[in-house]
């Protein structure tokens, strides 16, 4: 089931948000961080940088729960500046490496999606790693690409950069 998480749902589930976030990047997934996060990290980025923002309202965090335990997040910021109140973007969309190809990226977006038109925004942007198999997702779902910048961000391996690609949804 796909559910919206509560700041106080963030300490209930920390070990599982830990576990999708690190276990992702060392599959290789391009999500902000480099292999080397730990789960102190990861459970800074929980407990300080989203908490945060939900509390305040600037920002929406999404679960897939499979047998009760969280497998799959994503964040819709909301709180955007005063000349953009009409959009929203998607971050940090994961799913576990264990349980993807059952649908749970697609019905997270959706559920993203449907969270954005009650809160009024009209456009959703997101941006991926150029090439990654994100891309057909958020395409599944309605995005089209916007642009491609080269060197965007490294690799969780630190190994080599790649390029983004900025998309794009009209509500």
């Amino acid at each position: 089931s796909i559910v919206v998480l509560s700041p106080s749902d963030i300490e209930t589930h920390l070990a599982d948000l830990t576990r999708v976030i690190r276990d992702s990047v060392l599959d290789g997934a391009a999500i902000s961080f480099m292999a080397t996060l730990t789960d102190a990290e990861a459970q800074r980025f929980w407990n300080d940088d989203v908490r945060s923002g939900l509390e305040f309202g600037s920002r929406l965090l999404f679960g897939a729960l499979v047998d009760g335990r969280l497998v799959g997040t994503v964040q819709l910021v909301v709180g955007m500046p005063p000349n953009q109140p009409h959009r929203a973007e998607t971050s940090k969309m994961v799913v576990h490496p264990e349980s993807r190809r059952l649908g749970l990226g697609k019905a997270l977006m959706t559920a993203a999606l449907e969270a954005a038109e009650r809160s009024n925004k009209t456009l959703v942007t997101l941006d991926t790693r150029t090439g990654d198999v994100a891309g057909a997702l958020y395409r599944s779902v309605g995005f089209e690409k916007a642009g491609v910048i080269p060197d965007f961000a490294y690799d969780p391996d630190g190994q080599a950069r790649h390029a983004t690609t900025y998309m794009y949804r009209y509500l």
